[in-house]
């Protein structure tokens, strides 16, 4: 994720990058946004969704700048390695004086760079061609400290992913297992509100069945973080198949409810105590930036790409705000579930078994299968940040402490809680704030800086984000040290009116 420079792989047409994006961004944060609206008010809701999707979609431009600024230097580089070469060849071969001024009219031809190369038709120089990671991206335009605190930031947003995935399986599990057994049957989504130290089956008590589900899940998916796990196009087919089964029939069970008459909400307009919340899960909910060089770059032709990131933030916030209103008019507020595939375990909602399990079970499935390479991806960022030059690591830490210190801390989070409203809201507010809001707008300036540095003030990057006023950049910046302020204020008030 904050690698290197990695294989392009296999093109693809903008519309099933489209396609691509769609699915990353819409992910487990969906399914814990109609709690936030509910709690946060409707219209509260709507315009900071709206909002947070426009400055979501102003610096994924940011990256897609800075990945055709970090490609062109790339080239450059190569260019003048390639004369660097040609002139060792030339001194160590004898050349007349007449060859030495044609040489160096080429080279003073070359130093000219680009600009007139890039006339005669050659591939222009900011073409995304090469996969450059977000972290290459930091090495080649932060200093030391910047590169430093780019890590730490996507280790932060890392740790809470796994945290939220380590919650959110045996949470599913123990809510559908415990109300499938005895007096709960067909009673998750009936409003009855459950206590941990409430009994599951016979003397184990729910908290007990979480944890028991909690070690089971860290048993059988927690080797993987010693391995190298890769993820193979048919898994990824797969749960994105199950994943848009699971909403649209949440969407459809909602609106069928709604139109018989059913409805049970009652959201208001606005309440303050609850923006916080959603702020964190909605930064979290459009998460995308970290992984645009792996989804930008293989897209066959970029002309309009930012015109195609626009139609799919058109197309996730009509998503999320049909899921999210059906939601908060079908249930009442006090019935949401923080995983909202649980509303739909109740017989009164459903009464085809199947479809309850499907729906109530679903989380196990998708976060399953992407809880062991989000694992992988953090361990390797762990070793990329304390890696040296010409250095290795021994054995016992390479394959022993590094996958410990990436597995141990979030298993202990999620022992510890399972309020996953909370756990996205604080990952999306903090480290998910970091990622989206103020590392793309530091790439953005600083590969700015660095590209007129290299190719002259009258360069233009072809990829340069619609939002290339400084004041853009500004803007973002005052707005996530905000949100850091704002955020960390509300839930210091909150705890202290407890």
């Amino acid at each position: 994720m904050a690698g290197g420079i990695t294989d392009t792989g296999e093109l693809y047409s903008p519309y099933v990058g489209l396609v691509y994006m769609f699915n990353l961004i819409v992910g487990t944060g969906a399914l814990t946004m109609p709690k936030a609206f509910a709690t946060a008010g409707w219209l509260v809701s709507l315009v900071l969704l709206m909002f947070l999707g426009f400055m979501s979609y102003m610096t994924t431009t940011f990256v897609v700048e800075a990945m055709a600024a970090a490609n062109a230097q790339l080239r450059w580089k190569r260019m003048e390695k390639r004369k660097e070469d040609d002139e060792d060849e030339d001194s160590s071969s004898g050349v007349s004086d007449t060859d030495v001024l044609l040489q160096d009219g080429y080279e003073r031809a070359e130093t000219r760079p680009i600009l007139s190369v890039q006339r005669r038709g050659s591939p222009n120089i900011f073409e995304i061609t090469e996969r450059v990671e977000m972290g290459q991206m930091a090495s080649m335009f932060f200093n030391k400290v910047g590169v430093n605190l780019f890590y730490f930031c996507i280790i932060i947003y890392l740790y809470g992913d796994l945290a939220i995935y380590a919650a959110a399986v045996p949470v599913s599990l123990m809510q559908v297992t415990c109300s499938a057994t005895g007096n709960h049957s067909c009673s998750v989504g009936d409003g009855t509100k459950y206590n941990d130290t409430d009994k599951c089956w016979g003397p184990i008590r729910r908290i007990d069945a979480y944890r028991l589900y909690l070690a089971a899940f860290t048993l059988l998916l927690g080797p993987f973080t010693f391995f190298n796990v890769q993820k193979t196009k048919y898994l990824q087919i797969m749960t994105s198949l199950m994943r848009w089964i699971a909403f649209i029939l949440m969407i459809i069970l909602a609106l069928i409810r709604i139109s018989r008459g059913q409805a049970e909400g009652h959201p208001s307009m606005a309440q303050l105590s609850g923006i916080h919340n959603l702020f964190g899960v909605c930064v979290y909910s459009f998460m995308c930036q970290h992984s645009l060089p792996s989804l930008i770059t293989p897209i066959s032709k970029k002309k309009h790409v930012n015109k195609l990131v626009l139609l799919d933030y058109i197309l996730i916030l009509a998503f999320y705000s049909l899921l999210s209103f059906t939601a908060i008019y079908c249930f009442r507020n006090d019935t949401l579930m923080d995983m909202y595939t649980l509303n739909f375990t109740n017989c009164e909602i459903i009464n085809v078994a199947f479809i309850r399990y499907f729906l109530g079970l679903f989380p196990v499935f998708t976060i399953s299968t992407n809880f062991p390479i989000i694992a992988v991806t953090l361990r390797n960022n762990w070793k990329t940040l304390f890696h040296r030059e010409g250095g290795t690591y021994p054995w016992v830490v390479d394959r022993i402490v590094f996958p410990a210190i990436t597995l141990i801390p979030p298993v202990l989070v999620a022992f510890c809680t399972h309020d996953l409203e909370s756990l996205v809201g604080i990952t999306g507010a903090y480290a998910g704030n970091g990622i989206q809001y103020l590392i793309p707008a530091f790439l953005a300036y600083c590969s700015r800086k660095d590209t007129q540095l290299v190719f002259g003030s009258g360069t233009v990057n072809k990829h340069l984000s619609p939002f290339r006023h400084t004041f853009w950049i500004v803007f973002v910046l005052i707005w996530g040290f905000s949100c850091f302020v704002f955020v960390t204020a509300n839930i210091v008030l909150s705890e202290s009116k407890l």
